[in-house]
């Protein structure tokens, strides 16, 4: 009997060597694999915002007050006002309101009322049509708060106390007055392509007493009827057409 082991063959050492080859490739995949993982992660690390899906951003969003109806009334007034390309005229008389707003005293001042918190009313005199230093302070305020915004309305009044044709020309002048502060003030090249005028006299869209509660430049005087409607109403208007 013999007790000697079987001799292997050829064949064997070739399976043995095939079976270690093997193995050091899968080794060497698994290495490449965890240094692939390991530089992926190191490049996430170093530029974080790189893998982020980027979110598109409104360059400038529209507020609240921006309605269809808004914006309908606001084009006619550019258009009608001066403020829409190639004009030459400048300002709105009441009759030019009444047509081009196609709406009545009541609606056309509710357009206005979203602006509470963006505009003011500037008070005046009985009769006069001068900014007191009050009134340029609150006025400079308003305007350098423009925020990206692109027009600037100025809407006059008188009271009913007068002629309407007096009246009228008062609110015109009173227009003016805060055309000509802006002017010296702001230094703006552009700044008629800016402003809208409109001057109301005392024969369209008074104003209630209800608005003296609104920001105004005489904040300790008494306001009724008859002073809020001795002013003009300025505002920017955040809408886009």
């Amino acid at each position: 009997m013999n007790d000697e082991p079987e001799a292997r063959g050829p064949s064997a050492g070739v399976a043995g060597l095939v079976g270690i080859a093997v193995a050091l490739l899968s080794l060497t995949g698994v290495a490449l694999a965890v240094r692939s993982e390991v530089n992926q992660a190191t490049e996430r690390l170093l530029a974080p915002q790189a893998e982020r899906p980027k979110v598109a951003k409104a360059d400038h969003a529209e507020v609240a007050y921006c309605t269809p109806r808004f914006k309908e009334v606001l084009e006619r007034v550019l258009h009608s006002c001066g403020l829409a390309a190639d004009e030459t005229r400048r300002g709105c008389k009441p009759a030019d309101v009444k047509t081009f707003a196609s709406i009545d005293d009541k609606d056309f001042n509710e357009l206005f009322t979203p602006l509470r918190e963006r505009g003011a009313v500037l008070l005046f005199d009985e009769n006069l049509h001068e900014l007191d230093e009050a009134a340029k302070k609150l006025l400079d305020d308003k305007w350098f708060a423009r925020k990206g915004a692109r027009y600037f309305f100025v809407v006059a009044r008188a009271s009913k106390t007068g002629t309407q044709t007096k009246n009228r020309a008062l609110s015109h002048r009173r227009a003016n007055s805060v055309m000509y502060h802006l002017k010296e003030a702001g230094q703006d090249p552009e700044l008629e392509k800016k402003v809208g005028l409109l001057w109301l006299g005392n024969e369209f869209a008074q104003l209630s007493k209800d608005y003296c509660s609104w920001q105004t430049s005489r904040p300790d005087e008494k306001c009724d009827e008859q002073a809020i409607n001795r002013s003009a109403f300025i505002s920017w208007v955040d809408c886009r057409l």
